[in-house]
């Protein structure tokens, strides 16, 4: 079992690694999707992951139960989850305690028999946040990546497409 944390800017070509990384493993890929079609701009990215995909992945919508969906559908191929951010993002939103979600995500990886690749987003490089909500998601995020970091067996940085390797 692998569990691989892929991390990077936005555009950075993030999900496009994960899920070459995704189809490297034997059986059917899964995607989990995080994200909610909830306006037409969001409807066209949701489209395009799709096309780019093709129609050979078992798709999963889980914007808030995330550990759930895991164990469903371990046993299988790898599991493909885009993104831990907008999963971060629908748990704050819902005002569920992201930390205990976060940290149940981390406990139950270890402990499930096919391999997840996970992508999040890095949103710390930039400036610092003008009002206190985007700078407690930045927060959020951080504490986030770094406890799936210290879970996953592999981290990668990708930039500008290209990977590195970080553990």
């Amino acid at each position: 079992m692998a569990v691989i944390l892929i991390t990077g800017g936005a555009r950075s070509g993030k999900s496009k690694r994960a899920e070459t990384r995704t189809r490297a493993f034997p059986g059917q890929p899964v995607y989990v999707a995080t994200a909610e079609a909830l306006d037409a701009e969001m409807k066209a990215r949701i489209a395009q992951h799709r096309a780019r995909r093709g129609t050979d992945w078992i798709e999963r919508e889980v914007p808030l139960d995330l550990v759930p969906a895991l164990v469903a559908t371990d046993g299988g191929g790898a599991r493909l989850v885009d993104c831990l951010t907008l999963w971060l993002s629908n748990l704050m939103h819902a005002a569920r305690d992201w930390e205990r979600e976060v940290t149940e995500l981390a406990a139950a990886l270890p402990r499930l028999g096919s391999p997840v690749i996970l992508v999040t987003n890095e949103v710390g490089l930039g400036i610092v946040p003008d009002n206190a909500l985007a700078r407690s998601f930045r927060d959020a995020a951080g504490i986030m990546n770094q406890t799936i970091a210290t879970a996953a067996d592999e981290v990668e940085l990708v930039v500008a497409g290209l990977p590195m390797k970080l553990k």
